[in-house]
């Protein structure tokens, strides 16, 4: 059991992201004081939106300077704080020259970074890690070899590499150096929070997410022809930073937490945006057969092995532990997909029709 000072700054790597932003807005507004890190504290119209959240709520908010990738660029951020949440991670799936180079090694020594910041950092007690549901499996063919239909915490991703799906290899590859960084010690504890796909409205305006892609293809006409039998997690922003809050002060929060609020095929999300926002924009009608699509895959930049070992096969993941130790109540994710696919054409992602 971990009881933490509720009077003490939290320290929120990677301020600027996408999640990042609802777990600062949660922690302000719950009267948490922040240290909250960016990559360049000279651009301070890129928190903006964090300063404007702390004035209303009267909490306060520090920002610090640091580098992931920069040994001890943690340290003064880190200093009287008994909580970090280190959401802070390389993102790049698509458009890298070097797997390892790009994606793997700045995912690991970033957390590696943090973490080595902690151990020098005497007042801190947990760590709230943001992981993925990506570290808990490799390909949805793997929903087969489960016990009860649905990945749940004890599945580890085991069949991602640098050469086949790095952004997932990455993720469970910077999560497996954090548990083995924990077990070396005994003063911080670490609690690893896996979102699956995330949606819902953002803070401000083009934030970076793993979802945008897809629902862009949605609104740009990539997708009218069809879509392919690929199912995703799904789980609400704001869902994914209650997760991270209540495990950063929940006593007894331990392990991992599956953070998802349902699945929902490729198909089934155009049917949900097409029944709101009805013909304007041109959603698919109807899901291509895999061994078509599999035939025009490298079209679309999937190898004929994802396809293979990826479509066709509907997945589920359990979270009840998420409800039962941390509380959670999820979101209709229904209502996130409409409402991201929303901030996607006020933002001016997707044209406004």
């Amino acid at each position: 059991m971990t009881t933490i000072n509720t009077t003490q700054p939290v320290l929120v790597t990677g301020a600027t992201g996408y999640v990042a932003g609802w777990v600062i807005e949660r922690l302000l507004t719950q009267g948490y004081p922040v240290h909250a890190t960016v990559r360049n504290i000279a651009q301070s119209e890129k928190v903006a939106h964090l300063q404007h959240i702390s004035e209303r709520t009267g909490t306060p908010i520090q920002f610090f300077q640091a580098d992931l990738l920069k040994p001890q660029a943690f340290d003064d951020a880190m200093q009287g704080c008994e909580v970090v949440i280190h959401t802070a991670s390389p993102f790049v799936v698509t458009n890298y020259k070097d797997a390892v180079k790009d994606i793997v090694t700045p995912a690991i020594d970033g957390t590696r970074n943090v973490l080595e910041s902690a151990n020098r950092t005497s007042s801190v007690k947990r760590i709230v890690l943001t992981s993925s549901i990506v570290a808990a499996y490799g390909d949805a063919i793997e929903i087969k070899q489960t016990t009860h239909g649905s990945f749940d915490e004890s599945h580890w991703n085991k069949t991602s590499s640098a050469d086949y799906q790095p952004y997932p290899y990455s993720k469970v590859a910077a999560e497996r150096e954090a548990w083995k960084m924990q077990s070396e010690q005994s003063r911080w504890d670490l609690v690893c929070i896996n979102p699956a796909l995330v949606m819902g409205p953002s803070l401000t305006a083009n934030t970076q997410s793993g979802s945008i892609e897809v629902l862009q293809q949605f609104g740009d006409g990539t997708t009218m022809a069809g879509v392919p039998p690929m199912w995703n997690g799904i789980v609400d922003v704001r869902d994914v930073a209650d997760a991270h809050v209540k495990a950063a002060f929940t006593p007894n929060a331990r392990g991992r937490y599956i953070i998802s609020g349902g699945t929902l095929s490729l198909m089934e999300m155009g049917q949900v945006l097409k029944a709101h926002f009805g013909n304007k924009y041109p959603f698919p009608h109807f899901t291509v057969p895999k061994a078509a699509f599999k035939l025009v895959a490298p079209l679309f930049g999937f190898s004929k092995k994802f396809v293979e070992l990826n479509m066709g096969y509907p997945i589920y993941f359990n979270a009840q532990r998420s409800i039962d130790e941390l509380g959670l109540q999820y979101r209709d994710i229904q209502h996130s997909v409409i409402e991201h696919f929303q901030q996607l054409i006020d933002d001016g992602i997707v044209k406004k029709r």
